[in-house]
C-alpha cells in the first residue's frame, strides 16, 4: 500500500469476512527439487535491513544500555539513563520508569522509499517494555522528526501495547506501523533513517528488557492494478497446523470484536506451532475452558494494538512470534510468488498480507478489505496452497487457489471495491518467522529475499 492510497491502515486489515463453502482438505503434494525460473529481474524495491549482531548492537549509540553477547546477542538495559513519568492512554494510569536508549547508526536505503515499516524481537518480563521510533532523512537532504513505530510489551499488565496516532510533518505520516511519504508522486523519497530503541524498567529494579532484532524495511513498490505474472517453479507443502478463525467468532469481543477478525494472530500461530512452539498450560489458564484451539485467544490478546483497536499491527504480531524460545519474527516486502516459493522449498511458510472481491479470488468464497493468510506450498500447477483462517473449521482451512489471481491481490498496491473506489493493496507485505538458528538452506533463502 502506497501512502497515498488510504487515509488509515486499519482499512486494509480489517478482516471481517464472510465465508461460504471451503474447499475440502487433501493428502499433502510430496515436495520436487527447486529450480527457479529464468528470468529478468525488475529493479529492486525493497531494502529490509536489521541490527542483530554484537558488532551491530556496538556500532550504535548507547545511553545506559549494554551489549550482551552469546549465543543470540542482544541490548539490555545496563544502567539508567533517567527516569520518567507515562501516562498510559488506554488505562490512564501514570507510573514511573527507568530507561535507556539505543540508537542506530544511519542505515542508507538502497531502495530510496516511500514507505518503511520497523519490526523488533525483544522479551519483555513484567515491570518492563520498550518504544522503537525512526527518525528519516528525506531525498532533499532534510530530516522527519522522531517517530514512534510503537511501544510495545509481551504482556498487557505493566502498560496497553499500542501503536500512536497522529503523527506528521507535513510530508510523511504515520499509520498505525508504517512510516509514508505523504505524495508519493512528488518525487519525494526517504534517503536513510535510524532507529531508537528505549528500554523501560520499574525503578529500583534489575529487571531489563532483552532485544535481539531490530530492523526496517523501506520500500517503493509502483501503484499497480496488476503485476506481471511469475512462473511456477517448485511444488511441494509443507505440514502446517491448521486453525480457523471463524470458530472464535464472538469470543473475547475486547480484542477487536473477536475471532471473525483474527486472521492475523491466526495465521501467527498456524506458524509458531509449525516450528514446534505453544503456549504454555499456565499461559492459557485465562482462556474459557469451553473454547477449542484456545492458543488463537491468547494470540489474539498478545498481538492486539490498544489504539488500532485490532489484531492486525505487522510488527506486533512478528514481536509475538518472537516471544517463544529461539523464534525470529521479521516484516517485509516480497516481489513475486517466485520468492515465496524459494521460502517454502526452504521450510520456511509466507503469511501474506491481500484485499480483494469476492470474484478475484475463486473458491475463496469471501471478499475483504484485508486478509491474512499463510502460503504453505504449491501444487504441480504452480497454484497456492494456503492455510485460510477464513474458514468455517479448522478442516476446512487448507485452500488451493489459482496462482494468476493470489499474485495480483497479494502484489497489487491498486484495487477497486464493491462501488468502483480505488482502494490500497498491501504491495506485498508478509511476515516470516524462522528458528533464531536457521539451517544453512533456510539462511540462503532468506538472505537471497533480502532478510
Amino acid at each position: 500500500m502506497t501512502g497515498s492510497s488510504q487515509p488509515s491502515r486499519r482499512t486494509l486489515l480489517t478482516a471481517a469476512v464472510a465465508v461460504a463453502a471451503a474447499a475440502g482438505a487433501t493428502a499433502p503434494v510430496a515436495a520436487a527439487p527447486f529450480h527457479r525460473p529464468t528470468r529478468t529481474k525488475p529493479a529492486p524495491t525493497v531494502d529490509h535491513h536489521a541490527w542483530t549482531s554484537v558488532t551491530d548492537w556496538r556500532s550504535g549509540t548507547a545511553k545506559g544500555t549494554r551489549v550482551l553477547a552469546g549465543a543470540r546477542p542482544g541490548l539490555v538495559l545496563d544502567a539508567p539513563a533517567g527516569r520518567t513519568d507515562y501516562t498510559d492512554p488506554h488505562t490512564g494510569r501514570t507510573s514511573a520508569w527507568e530507561y535507556a536508549t539505543w540508537t542506530s547508526r544511519a542505515h542508507t536505503l538502497a531502495v530510496p522509499a516511500t514507505e518503511l515499516i520497523a519490526s523488533w524481537n525483544a522479551r519483555t518480563p513484567a515491570g518492563t517494555w520498550i518504544q522503537t521510533e525512526v527518525s528519516a532523512r528525506y531525498s532533499d537532504g532534510t530530516d522527519t522528526p522522531w517517530y514512534v513505530m510503537g511501544r510495545w510489551a509481551a504482556g498487557d499488565e505493566d502498560i496497553r501495547r499500542t501503536s500512536v496516532d497522529d503523527q506528521s510533518d507535513g510530508r510523511s505520516s504515520v499509520w498505525t506501523d508504517t512510516l509514508a511519504v505523504d505524495d508519493a508522486a512528488s518525487g519525494l523519497r526517504l534517503a536513510s533513517y535510524r532507529l531508537r530503541l528505549t528500554l523501560y524498567r520499574a525503578p529500583g529494579t534489575e529487571k531489563t528488557p532483552t532485544v535481539w532484532r531490530l530492523g526496517a524495511m523501506g520500500s517503493d513498490v509502483p501503484d499497480r492494478f496488476t503485476v506481471p505474472a511469475s512462473t511456477p517453479g517448485y511444488a511441494g507443502e509443507l505440514r502446517v497446523p491448521r486453525y480457523s478463525q471463524e470458530i472464535h467468532k464472538g469470543q473475547y469481543p475486547q480484542y477487536d470484536n473477536g475471532g471473525e477478525a483474527w486472521c492475523s494472530p491466526t495465521s501467527s500461530q498456524m506458524i509458531i506451532e509449525y516450528w514446534g512452539r505453544r503456549p504454555t498450560a499456565g499461559q492459557l489458564a485465562w482462556v474459557d475452558p469451553s473454547y477449542a484451539d484456545p492458543q488463537v485467544c491468547h494470540a489474539a490478546r498478545y498481538t492486539f494494538d490498544h489504539q488500532y483497536e485490532g489484531c492486525g499491527n505487522w510488527p506486533f504480531n512478528a514481536a509475538y512470534a518472537a516471544t517463544y524460545p529461539d523464534m525470529q519474527g521479521v516484516v517485509t516486502r516480497l516481489t513475486s510468488l517466485n520468492d515465496v516459493e524459494t521460502l517454502v522449498a526452504a521450510g520456511i511458510p509466507v503469511i501474506t498480507s491481500q484485499s480483494f472481491l469476492k470474484e478475484e479470488l475463486t473458491g475463496a468464497g469471501y471478499g475483504t478489505a484485508g486478509h491474512l493468510m499463510t502460503v504453505i506450498g504449491f501444487t504441480a500447477e504452480g497454484d497456492v496452497i494456503a492455510n485460510d483462517p477464513a474458514a468455517p473449521g479448522d478442516a476446512e482451512v487448507r485452500r488451493v487457489y489459482r496462482r494468476r489471481e493470489f499474485e495480483n491481490i497479494w502484489l497489487r498496491t491498486k484495487r477497486y471495491d464493491a462501488n468502483g473506489q480505488v482502494k490500497g493493496g498491501s504491495g506485498g507485505v508478509c511476515y516470516l518467522y524462522f528458528p533464531a538458528r536457521p539451517t544453512p538452506e533456510a539462511q540462503r533463502a532468506l538472505a537471497s529475499v533480502g532478510v
